[in-house]
């Protein structure tokens, strides 16, 4: 009998148990809420952009624009962590605008913005295409666009005539791809653009262009 209840007991032992879907961390390279993690849930093609990939394209930034953020006016419509989006508002960016279709990040965003008292940015749970048609109609600008989809699907070459429509005089527009973007052989949804800055981090490619 003993045996057996010692069976009984490891039978139940050995039954799964419900967890939440794990998590990880990004920090926030500067600003005002520097080294304040960022957390990361795990969901299919959410890829947050690496510390030392921000790091450099914020320099870049900074660079181009003297270190004004005051005006700056930004949009991110696959916005995912918020890393892209809360690093600029930490530098002092005046408007964010978060796009983000996947419910539990959106959640997770408007979590993080309230944890930072982030009055500057704004999170919408929405898809990315429809989002940016609907801004684009109402004539809506913006200084700064992220645009960092999940690979494979054709996000870039759909989006960048948007955001074309969408960028201000002098707009910068921030993509990362599964691939390097040449110069001298931009795609043709990417025809009349100039591109600014461009670099690699391991598998990741990231560029700013410009019209």
């Amino acid at each position: 009998m003993r045996g057996n209840k010692g069976t009984a007991a490891g039978k139940a032992a050995k039954i799964p148990q419900h967890r939440p879907a794990p998590t990880h961390q990004v920090r926030i390279i500067g600003g005002q809420w520097k080294r304040t993690p960022l957390t990361v849930l795990t969901a299919e093609g959410l890829r947050p952009t690496p510390d030392r990939v921000r790091e450099t394209v914020f320099n870049w930034l900074s660079h181009l624009r003297d270190g004004n953020w005051a005006q700056l006016r930004c949009l991110d419509l696959f916005a995912g962590s918020g890393a892209l989006g809360f690093e600029a508002a930490s530098r002092g960016a005046a408007h964010v605008l978060l796009v983000e279709n996947h419910t539990p990040a959106a959640r997770q965003l408007e979590a993080t913005k309230d944890k930072l008292r982030a009055e500057q940015v704004q999170v919408l749970r929405a898809d990315a295409m429809a989002t940016a048609e609907k801004l684009a109609a109402a004539g809506s600008k913006f200084d700064l666009i992220f645009l960092d989809p999940p690979y494979r699907q054709d996000w870039l070459g759909k989006l960048a005539p948007l955001c074309e429509r969408l960028l201000d005089r002098g707009g910068l527009l921030y993509l990362e791809a599964e691939q390097a973007l040449e110069e001298d052989a931009l795609p043709d949804w990417l025809s009349g653009w100039q591109l600014i800055r461009a670099d690699r981090a391991g598998s990741v490619f990231y560029h700013l262009l410009q019209r």
